[in-house]
């Protein structure tokens, strides 16, 4: 193909045209429009919105100037492009949600976090910022090289790179697309940064590792929290992901009903966006338990979404599927990605301080250059003035004499060996500065001049001093722009998962005689007096089935399954179904792998597994054994030994317990055991342990609980009677003996034979009691009789004809959900 030019014809190759005007193309996006120089942070229209509001003295100190003056005075003389970039552009320096350090004060519409645009140009005013002047600081002492503009003109330059006090790439950040690559770099704490700058100077050989120490991650303007999980790779390698969520915490409505009420977006987060988004997912049932969703921020962009919730909602798991489907949690992908001598590289932190750093040497290096030079050269002409008021009657008869200007100064260059620029000064020079007192002044300005020399050619000649003075710098800016850090930094892990989805609160977990397993809300259950009927709590699946083991437990803790052959299994509370009250669940046999005629006898919730915590057990037969709970923190779904049984024996009753408590064991005919823990040594899990208690013929154990000395005893019988008695009524003695009596002998056939026994701590706690036909009383224990121990107690639930008491448990506080 041929190309037609003025007078000539050349041949080209095509693809080699491409290519070369696309590199053309590409680097002149690179280098002049889309990436910050790593020096001042910087990109060339901001760079040249900065050095413009200079020249035209719209300074911080001064008033704000149109927006549009200011518009055509940087497209006028130094960015060859549109209005509407370089509006923009100066638009977002004083967005203080985009930026951390707004650089451009602004008066008027600039927009909002909810994505409105800014007014036309000719509407708003702008002005520098304070802390803007740091970057242009000393601009007019030769720190910085000059450079011709877009128009050619030599009359008109423009600073290739600002001065720049301030570390404003890791301060405010950047974003950019170019041809072919991004730069996406987050904004930091100045006063962490400054720190970092500090900590480099002086010990070079500081590790990325040990620099996050002092710049601990990224901190937004608008807040929010971020994961610490990826910060070491961000920073070490310069890209990687950082996780963002919005600050959020609960109220109540005065409806009585909760609220998620998010105070803090995530970085460049559409609020207004992100409410449709929710809206939306609502309407399409992807987000459930959400019944209102509005925006009451205030004007000056104090984020408040207040989020309403159903009174069937559980907070966690639509918090967690907020943070799953919606922009309140967000990945900011940071490419840190600059200008370095004209070419791009991604840089880690330690690599981008260290440019500023060098940066700054070579700023304040060229400014004592400049200071000095200024400062000899007007050294030089005092040393002319004071010559001359040294001779001051022969000067004067020197110029008095002289035809003209000129001939004085030759005359006085020949009399007292001048130079020009001497002889020029002392012509100049007004007579009233010939006074006695002038003449000490000038003396004096010199002698200062001498020192100030002699001071600037050190720092020439020691590069620590220049150290030094960049630390000084950076020090008093620190001092007057610091601000406390906006964005939390979260150490934990940030994955959701499926437990994550699983709301945590207080749940009654019930297992019946031929075991069904399910999990309650606590708060399905209502307080009811002494001796009510109670409600039902599960349908029988036939005429013989009850509840036979009850407990309460947190969704998110383990729960443990003993079982009468002595094995333990393990799941987490929430894979138990969650059914409605009256529900009978499903099989235990589906969650955890029971042989034939195996069936769970104890449940006892996790909240860890360590070795200063025990895990006791009793048999039917009066053997106990303790275990360190480490040695249940492998058990899986097949299960494990618990202990070991000899014959008809099974295991009945766990606790947890701290290796030095004292124990009590009830047995069904009414005795009563207390003994030290410590005569029971810690056992391996395959073991028998040891005799608890001797029993009389027919008996076996009813209960088994930790002792607390100021507690009380409850105890509880096939017939529905209670009683609370001191724990100071039950001597403290050995281990397996027959014991004390626990209820009156002679009234066993009236109120049955005990079926249930716990320590209580607190009178202000709940009891349930749970019959074998699936009814359910919770009624709080201080209505429980106080009495001794050969007593009968007093009929706690009534029950009919056919029925019998099962089993009991504790719920707390009267009126709490926890456990």
């Amino acid at each position: 193909m041929s190309i037609f030019e003025p007078g000539q014809i050349r041949d080209i190759d095509l693809e080699q045209e491409m290519r070369s005007s696309y590199m053309d193309y590409a680097m002149s996006v690179i280098i002049s429009r889309a990436l910050p120089d790593v020096r001042d942070g910087l990109k060339p229209v901001q760079r040249r919105i900065m050095y413009a509001m200079l020249q035209e003295g719209i300074t911080a100190a001064g008033r704000t100037k149109k927006s549009a003056a200011i518009v055509g005075e940087v497209m006028k003389n130094y960015h060859p492009h549109g209005n509407t970039a370089i509006y923009d552009s100066m638009v977002r320096l004083a967005q203080d949600w985009v930026m951390r350090y707004p650089l451009v004060t602004s008066q008027g519409n600039f927009g909002s976090v909810d994505g409105d645009p800014p007014a036309a140009e000719r509407y708003t005013e702008a002005k520098m910022s304070p802390i803007a002047m740091t970057l242009v600081e000393d601009i007019d002492k030769d720190t910085v090289d000059m450079a011709q503009t877009y128009l050619a003109d030599p009359d008109i330059l423009e600073p290739t790179v600002l001065p720049a006090l301030l570390p404003n790439l890791l301060v405010n950040g950047a974003t950019g697309i170019a041809v072919g690559m991004a730069t996406n770099i987050p904004p930091h704490n100045l006063g962490e940064v400054s720190d970092g700058v500090v900590r480099l100077i002086d010990e070079p050989e500081t590790t990325t590792e040990e620099l996050t120490k002092i710049i601990k991650g990224p901190d937004f303007p608008t807040g929010a929290i971020i994961y610490a999980r990826d910060l070491p790779a961000v920073y070490g390698t310069g890209h990687g992901r950082i996780v963002m969520r919005a600050q959020v915490d609960f109220e109540e409505a005065s409806d009585g009903k909760e609220q998620i009420i998010v105070r803090e977006l995530p970085y460049q987060v559409n609020k207004a966006r992100l409410l449709t988004n929710i809206a939306e997912l609502v309407k399409d049932h992807k987000l459930e338990g959400i019944e209102g969703l509005n925006d009451e921020s205030d004007r000056n962009d104090q984020t408040r979404i207040v989020i309403k919730l159903k009174s069937s909602a559980r907070r966690t798991a639509v918090l967690n599927n907020l943070f799953k489907h919606t922009q309140l949690q967000l990945t900011f992908g940071a490419i840190m990605l600059a200008l370095v001598d004209g070419r791009p590289q991604v840089l880690g932190l330690k690599a981008m301080l260290q440019h500023f750093i060098d940066f700054r040497r070579l700023v304040v290096t060229r400014r004592t250059r400049y200071l000095l030079a200024k400062a000899r050269d007007r050294a030089h002409i005092l040393e002319g003035l004071m010559k001359c008021l040294e001779h001051l009657d022969e000067v004067i008869a020197i110029i008095r004499a002289a035809q003209d200007e000129r001939t004085a100064q030759r005359g006085l260059e020949e009399r007292f060996q001048l130079s020009e620029r001497q002889s020029k000064a002392i012509v100049d020079l007004r007579l009233g500065r010939l006074t006695r007192l002038e003449a000490s002044k000038i003396r004096e300005e010199y002698e200062e001049l001498i020192k100030e020399i002699a001071h600037l050619e050190d720092v020439l000649g020691n590069p620590r001093l220049v150290d030094e003075i960049i630390k000084e710098e950076i020090a008093a800016i620190r001092k007057k722009y610091a601000d406390p850090r906006r964005t939390q930094i979260n150490q934990g892990e940030v994955e959701l998962n499926e437990e994550d989805l699983i709301p945590r609160e207080q749940v009654f977990v019930t297992l019946t005689n031929r075991g069904y397993i399910k999990r309650i809300p606590l708060d399905q259950y209502r307080a009811q007096h002494r001796g009510g009927k109670g409600v039902v709590g599960a349908r029988r699946s036939n005429d013989e089935d009850y509840i036979a083991h009850s407990t309460t437990a947190n969704t998110h803790t383990d729960m443990l399954f003993f079982t009468n052959r002595g094995r333990v299994f393990r799941l987490r509370t929430h894979e138990i179904p969650d059914v409605k009250r009256q529900a009978k669940g499903i099989p235990v046999i589906n969650l955890i792998d029971l042989d034939q005629r195996e069936r769970v006898t104890a449940l006892i919730d996790m909240e860890e597994f360590s070795d200063s915590q025990y895990l006791v057990m009793v048999t039917k037969l009066g053997q106990i054994k303790k275990t360190p709970a480490a040695a249940y923190s492998s058990v899986r779904r097949n299960g494990l030994i618990a202990i070991n049984l000899q014959g008809d024996d099974e295991l009945n009753w766990v606790r947890r317990s701290s290796g030095g408590n004292e124990l009590l064991i009830v047995t069904r005919r009414g005795k009563g055991s207390r003994f030290t823990e410590k005569e029971v040594r810690p056992m391996g899990r395959d073991t028998m342990g040891v005799g608890a208690m001797r029993l009389r013929a027919g008996d076996e154990i009813a209960g088994f609980d930790i002792v607390n000395p100021e507690g009380h005893v409850l105890v509880v019988t096939q017939n529905g009677f209670g009683k609370l008695t001191p724990m100071s009524d039950y001597p403290v003695k050995s281990r397996n003996i027959q014991g004390v009596y626990t209820v009156d002998q002679t009234a066993i056939p009236k109120i049955g034979e005990i079926v249930g026994m716990r320590v209580v701590e607190d009178l202000s706690e709940e009891l349930m009691v749970i019959s074998t036909s699936g009814q359910v009383i919770r009624l709080p224990l201080d209505q429980v009789r106080v009495s001794g121990r050969q007593t009968r107690g007093v009929i706690i639930m009534r029950m009919d004809d056919d029925d019998r008491v099962a089993s009991i448990a504790g719920v707390g506080a009267a009126g709490s959900l926890d456990a």
